[in-house]
C-alpha cells in the first residue's frame, strides 16, 4: 500500500472512531470532512509559517501592528537550566497544539518541565493524524509572559473565518478548572446550548476586523485572540481545528460551516477564472 493510501486509511479510521461514519473525502460537504480533505490534499506553503507560534508573530505584527502581539521572552530547542524571566510565564511548543505549561511559582519543578518539553521537541507532532503542515515547522519551544489576571487564564476567543468573513466565534471558558466552550455567531447569538454565553467583550469588533484581515486569502482559517484589560491580543492561526475529530454540537453546525467553506472555495475559483480571462 502506498504512503498516500495509508494516510487516507488512517484518516478514515480516526474519523470513523470519533464520528461514527466514514468521511466523504472525494466529495466533502461537512466542516469536519473538509478538514480531513485539507490534511490530505492541501499543501499551501503559507500554512507552516502561519501555524508556527514564533514566526507568525512577525507576520501579524507587520499586518496589524506590534501592539497585537504577546511578546516572546525566549525561544529555542531546550529550556535553559533555570528560568530567567518574571513569573508567571507560559512555556509552549512552537510546532504543536495543546503543548503548554504555566509556571506560576519559583517552587514549581523546572527540571521536570525541562524533561517534559524535551518530549515535545523530539516527537513528530501531527504524524499520526496526518496533519501535514506541522512537518514544515522547526520543532522548538517558546516562553511568553502570562497574560491572565490574578493567575487565571484569559477567555479564549476563536474566530472562524470563511472566505475572509467571520461567521462564528467559539469561546473557551475556565480552561484549567471547569473547561467548557460555546459557539456564537458574529452578532453574539448563541448557537450551542451547552453553557451560557459570557458578555461580549468591547474589543470584539476589533477582533473580527483583525481576523478578517488575516484570513482574507483563505477559504477557511481559525484565528484566536484574547481580550486583556480591553486590549485585543493575537493568539494563533489554526488550519486544522481539533483535527476535524470533535463532533460539533449541535450537529447542524458541521453542515453549516461546511457550506460556508465550500462557498468560499467556489468564490475563489470564480475569481481565479475571471482573473485568468482578463
Amino acid at each position: 500500500m502506498s504512503g498516500a493510501a495509508l494516510a487516507r486509511l488512517r484518516v478514515q479510521l480516526t474519523y470513523l472512531c470519533r464520528h461514527g461514519r466514514i468521511a466523504r473525502l472525494s466529495t466533502p460537504h461537512l466542516f469536519t470532512e473538509l478538514i480531513q480533505h485539507r490534511k490530505l490534499y492541501e499543501r499551501d506553503p503559507r500554512f507552516p509559517r502561519l501555524a508556527d507560534k514564533v514566526a507568525v508573530k512577525d507576520e501579524v505584527a507587520a499586518i496589524l501592528g506590534p501592539e497585537w502581539i504577546i511578546p516572546t521572552l525566549w525561544h529555542g530547542r531546550e529550556l535553559p537550566a533555570r528560568p530567567h524571566w518574571p513569573l508567571p510565564l507560559v512555556v509552549k511548543s512552537r510546532h504543536g497544539c495543546n503543548q503548554r505549561a504555566f509556571v506560576r511559582s519559583p517552587q514549581q519543578d523546572w527540571e521536570q518541565l525541562r524533561r517534559r518539553t524535551r518530549r515535545w521537541v523530539t516527537r513528530r507532532y501531527g504524524y499520526w493524524l496526518d496533519e501535514w503542515l506541522y512537518t514544515g515547522i522547526t520543532p522548538g519551544l517558546l516562553i511568553e509572559p502570562f497574560v491572565g489576571a490574578s493567575g487565571v487564564l484569559p477567555i479564549d476567543y476563536k474566530l472562524f473565518v470563511f472566505g475572509g468573513r467571520v461567521a462564528f466565534i467559539q469561546v473557551h471558558l475556565e480552561r484549567e478548572t471547569a473547561h467548557r466552550w460555546i459557539v456564537l455567531d458574529r452578532d453574539w447569538r448563541r448557537r450551542t446550548v451547552s453553557t451560557d454565553a459570557p458578555p461580549c467583550p468591547r474589543s470584539m469588533p476589533e477582533m473580527i476586523r483583525a481576523a478578517e484581515t488575516l484570513g482574507g486569502d483563505f477559504d477557511f482559517v481559525r484565528v484566536d485572540f484574547y481580550d486583556i484589560a480591553g486590549q485585543p491580543k493575537f493568539g494563533e492561526m489554526t488550519f486544522y481545528p481539533g483535527s476535524g475529530l470533535y463532533p460539533l454540537d449541535p450537529a447542524e453546525l458541521d453542515a453549516e460551516m461546511g457550506g460556508l467553506w465550500q462557498a468560499a472555495t467556489e468564490q475563489r475559483r470564480r475569481n481565479a477564472r475571471s482573473a485568468a480571462s482578463l
